[in-house]
């Protein structure tokens, strides 16, 4: 006779007429000769029986009502699905079991209390009711043969304290008599119930139709089983906290193991044990999208992926026993685990050191004051004498466990858990691994539980590197910044597996948020559509949600009221990526908590786009001074505006048309005096100061203001208007210049001793800065290597596309130090 094949379904499978439908057309459409079918109790119902039983230990006058709710359930299932004298024999059989339940509830009633056995009794209807409906809805969809099985009648258990024990030989005889061996067809099966030795019903506990169906398959020999549910297999990590969870497509036994014991949704560890005795693989599959391969558990192990799953347990209470006197004592764990073993304590995880000084293990939250009580009582004599120093319990803890048979000898993989932890933040407080190397398993703040799932499952890849980004100032800059990422997330996340997502965008009075991410495709729409007014720390917290292992603001204002939140933000672990000079030009003291924040925390603040835009100014600096080069004079022309200015004003038209002209053409601020008056290459000039190790203010700049002082505190139009009033003091510097042979330049400079400089300059038309494009930027660096030939950067360093990719650019590279392979 060929092998059977037996299937389960879950509550949720068969939760209405339709899921059962769709069961039947399962089962209909699978050709394996014998199949045994074990089913659930419909979804809720289970908890509703056991619900009947509380309102009868209260006296509750809602019980004949809920009772009566039950029967009318599935009393609708039963006539979508039945006919005729299918349906009638179903609803006789079922207000049997009802007025036997409601005698069972008197009964309570009048005592006020359920034993075991009557929990038991009542709890297990669910199960029967569904199975004798989809035995009928098979026979009059005439589905060839089909028999309902009774598990009472054929399983015997003995409960002890692992919980139900399976009688084999006993259970095997008695499902030989009920079964013919030459059976071909259908078996429906109730899951969850049994019959004790004592011969009263009794149920396999929670997840009781799992453990069914693994029985079943090692009573009835089966070549294979399958778990259906409503997931499509197996998932790498929980998909409401990873969106990017993959089924796995195999795992071995011990990978399926690990995983449920650490809080999976897979199946039940123990329900297992069963079919891997007999080695039948198991099947994970979802009824509501049948076609999908799911999950295969077998006996094999596929080193490819190294890490299978990532999984979190919460609620952990972490205890740690603590003193110099239990170093080379011999006994003191089995005390500890023995003490606990007595009071029905169940122990999660342990961790020792070497040096014996500390014992830390974890427990259920729940479980963490009693847990305390018996650890002080069996260690009092070594309290009261000092030899335990300390009994200590962290509440609030969570455990995260990464899992994979090829783990076991793989290098680097415990480097990749923690280098990944410590990238998003998160502080390991206990650490263990066992000899097999198929999980480490660390016990971490539950308040970053989230997060760092999410982290290591993007250290190995089972999802994108994702990063949680929040935009200010979605004006020129900001916009060509979020355009620029649109045109290329694709590519990113193809290529890198790196998933960045836009998820808050604030203007100066608004803010727009998402749960998920912007469409970039259509951002301006969304953010006018309106928002929440503007409040930073809400916006911070969104970027910083707890799900998102990476979080960074980008700054594009010019705000130093968004400047003066850098401190806090970086402290709290959110990188800043930022064109704004405010934070890096502020007094000494604002710059250095900046950057203390940024060290302390290990937070990234990355900000080449302050100085030359899309210029690696910043970056040249620091790798000559990180190769022991001693920098000795920088000089620049740090601003597109003025550089413009004088690479067209040849004296033909007054100064003050050469600036009308250049700011009908957005070359300059709206008021033209912000470029003119030198503040902002003085900024630009502080920034690169304090790069080479010097502590300049802004008051120790030198700074030349091509602003006339009579028009300092006048209107724009009133500036632009009264401008050429001093048109010939400019055209006469342009003359005494010419008549030399030189050119006017603008030019900031500063040297090792802490000169620094901004102002108009004549320099030799053989200069480097004197044959320039129009609005280039070009930085001359003197050092000690570069010294009789200085090393030029030069290039456009104004406008907002080349100030976005500068900006871009630090984007990713935060994303590489974070872990992203660019």
């Amino acid at each position: 006779m060929q092998a059977w094949k037996v299937h389960k379904f879950g509550g949720s499978s068969v939760a209405d007429a339709a899921c059962m439908l769709r069961v039947a057309k399962i089962i209909e459409n699978d050709p394996a000769p014998r199949k045994a079918v074990v089913l659930s109790a419909c979804r809720g119902v289970t908890d509703a029986l056991l619900a009947l039983i509380g309102l009868a230990e209260q006296d509750s006058t809602a019980l004949d009502d809920r009772l009566q709710e039950l029967r009318q359930r599935h009393i609708g299932i039963a006539r979508e699905l039945l006919a005729g004298e299918l349906c009638d024999e179903y609803i006789a059989a079922l207000d049997v079991d009802c007025r036997d339940i409601a005698g069972i509830l008197q009964t309570v009633r009048l005592v006020r209390n359920a034993s075991t056995t009557m929990r038991d009794l009542i709890s297990g209807y669910g199960e029967i009711w569904s199975t004798r409906l989809f035995e009928r809805l098979l026979r009059r969809r005439a589905a060839g043969h089909v028999q309902w099985l009774d598990a009472r009648k054929a399983l015997l258990v003995e409960w002890g304290p692992m919980g139900p024990g399976v009688r084999w030989d006993q259970s095997r005889a008695q499902l030989a008599g009920l079964v013919s061996p030459e059976f071909v067809g259908t078996l429906v099966v109730t899951g969850f119930i049994a019959t004790d030795t004592q011969g009263l019903q009794t149920t396999l506990g929670r997840n009781g139709s799992d453990y069914s169906a693994s029985i079943f398959g090692s009573l009835l020999d089966a070549a294979e089983i399958v778990i259906w549910t409503d997931v499509d297999g197996v998932l790498s990590a929980d998909p409401r906290l990873v969106p990017e969870a993959q089924v796995i497509d195999t795992l071995s036994y011990n990978e399926a193991m690990e995983l449920a014991y650490f809080g999976a949704k897979v199946i039940h560890p123990s329900t297992m044990a069963p079919a891997i005795q007999k080695r039948i693989p198991i099947w994970i599959k979802n009824t509501f999208a049948a076609d999908k391969p799911g999950t295969l558990i077998h006996d094999h192990s596929d080193p490819d992926p190294l890490v299978k799953g990532i999984t979190t347990i919460d609620r952990i209470a972490l205890v740690n026993l603590e003193g110099a006197g239990m170093i080379g004592v011999p006994g003191t764990a089995h005390r500890l685990f023995g003490a606990l073993r007595e009071e029905g304590i169940s122990v999660i995880l342990i961790s020792q050191g070497s040096s014996e000084h500390s014992i830390c293990f974890a427990v259920p939250e729940l479980e963490a004051e009693r847990a305390e009580r018996v650890v002080r009582r069996a260690f009092d004599p070594e309290l009261r004498e000092g030899q335990i120093h300390s009994i200590e319990i962290n509440h609030g803890c969570s455990i995260l466990a990464v899992v994979g048979d090829g783990m076991a000898g793989a290098h680097g993989v415990a480097a990749k858990v923690f280098t990944a932890l410590g990238l998003a933040g998160v502080n390991v407080r206990a650490i263990a691994q066992g000899a097999s190397e198929r999980n480490i398993s660390v016990v971490i703040d539950g308040r970053g539980s989230a997060r760092a799932l999410r982290a290591v499952h993007s250290a190995f890849y089972l999802s994108a590197h994702t990063v949680s980004i929040g935009l200010i100032g979605p004006g020129l800059v900001g916009g060509a910044l979020l355009e620029q990422i649109a045109s290329q997330m694709q590519r990113l996340a193809r290529d890198f597996k790196l998933d960045l997502r836009v998820r808050a965008i604030a203007g100066s009075k608004s803010m727009r948020l998402a749960a998920g991410a912007i469409d970039l495709a259509r951002w301006r729409d969304e953010y006018k559509a309106g928002g929440d007014p503007l409040d930073l720390d809400q916006f911070a917290d969104h970027v910083h949600a707890d799900h998102f292992p990476h979080a960074v603001i980008i700054d594009c204002t010019a705000s130093a009221e968004v400047a003066k939140h850098y401190p806090h933000w970086l402290s709290e672990g959110i990188h800043i990526v930022t064109p704004n000079k405010k934070a890096n030009s502020a007094p000494y003291a604002v710059y250095q908590r900046v950057k203390d924040a940024r060290r302390t925390a290990g937070s990234h603040y990355l900000y080449e786009a302050t100085v030359g835009a899309g210029l690696p100014v910043i970056q040249t600096l620091r790798d000559l001074r990180e190769t022991g080069d001693e920098i000795r004079r920088i000089e620049g022309m740090f601003s597109g505006t003025l550089a413009y200015l004088f690479n067209t004003w040849d004296g033909a038209q007054p100064f003050s048309e050469v600036v009308q002209h250049a700011k009908s053409l957005g070359y300059t601020e709206p008021d033209p005096r912000d470029d003119l008056s030198g503040m902002d290459v003085a900024r630009k000039l502080i920034i690169l100061a304090r790069e080479m190790g010097l502590r300049t203010e802004m008051a120790e700049v030198k700074v030349e203001s091509l602003v006339p002082a009579a028009l300092n505190e006048c209107g724009i139009d009133s500036f632009l208007e009264r401008l050429p009033e001093f048109d010939q003091a400019m055209l006469e510097r342009l003359r005494a210049a010419t008549a030399r042979g030189h050119v006017l330049r603008y030019v900031g400079s500063v040297d090792a001793q802490g000169r620094a400089e901004v102002g108009l300059v004549e320099l030799p038309q053989s200069h480097p800065f004197a044959n320039i494009a129009l609005t280039d930027n070009i930085v001359r660096f003197e050092t000690a290597r570069y010294d009789r030939n200085p090393l030029i950067v030069q290039g456009p360093g104004a406008g907002p596309a080349v100030t976005a990719a500068g900006v871009f650019a630090d984007l990713l590279r935060v994303c590489a130090y974070l872990g992203a392979k660019l």
